[in-house]
């Protein structure tokens, strides 16, 4: 890390129909949940150019063009095969061997993260802490920093991997592990049907995000 800069890392699925954001199809519908990955994946990525050197964890192999006009400047990298914890744990460990730590790793359901977000976990990252974690209200996190690989922090069952058991399953994981843990503020994700109104009704939450969650734009 010759620039002193941390690596910020968005992990994402390419915005195709049928292929990301399924769970708010009954809002959205298909399209609709393609255009709001594509301005989710935008603004992640900006995100992340902002607080560090950008990394994008992204998904099909054939998406490198998507990503590639969604998060110019962005180092992209294809993630492997396997759950979501081999995912996060092989993103992680090949981008702390590139660049070196800390890093701060985000998913793109959380339009409303700002450099405060980044700055807490970095300080407590410099602060010696050894992992440091943003819970979301559903039960999982939105953002994790670590400053050397600990695959053990993400060796949960496959079958636990989005739902509500993450956060706690993860603190365990870490803490049985013998490793220190930083906690971030609580955010909510924008995944679930009932989450649209939530956002719409947030004052934070950004205009373009409410643009394509609004009423109008649905199907």
């Amino acid at each position: 890390m010759a620039d002193g800069r941390p690596a910020a890392i968005v992990i994402a699925k390419a915005p195709r129909p049928g292929l990301c954001k399924t769970r708010l199809e009954p809002v959205l519908g298909p399209e609709g949940c393609a255009r709001l990955q594509a301005a989710l994946i935008r603004r992640a990525a900006a995100w992340a150019a902002e607080v560090g050197d950008p990394f994008v964890a992204y998904t099909p192999a054939d998406a490198v063009g998507d990503f590639s006009a969604l998060a110019p400047g962005a180092t992209l990298i294809e993630q492997v095969d396997g759950d979501l914890g081999d995912r996060l744990a092989a993103a992680t460990k090949t981008i702390l061997e590139l660049h070196g730590g800390p890093v701060v790793l985000i998913g793109v359901d959380t339009p409303q993260l700002d450099v405060s977000h980044a700055e807490a976990a970095l300080d407590d990252l410099r602060g010696g802490i050894d992992v440091t974690i943003g819970p979301a209200a559903d039960g999982g996190y939105y953002l994790i920093g670590l400053r050397e690989p600990h695959p053990e922090a993400f060796a949960l069952p496959t079958e636990k991997w989005g739902g509500p058991e993450v956060m706690g399953l993860t603190l365990a994981a870490v803490t049985e592990a013998g490793l220190s843990v930083g906690m971030l503020r609580a955010e909510r994700d924008l995944d679930e049907p009932h989450d649209v109104a939530a956002f719409l009704a947030d004052p934070l939450t950004p205009p373009d995000i409410v643009e394509l969650l609004s009423p109008e734009h649905h199907r």
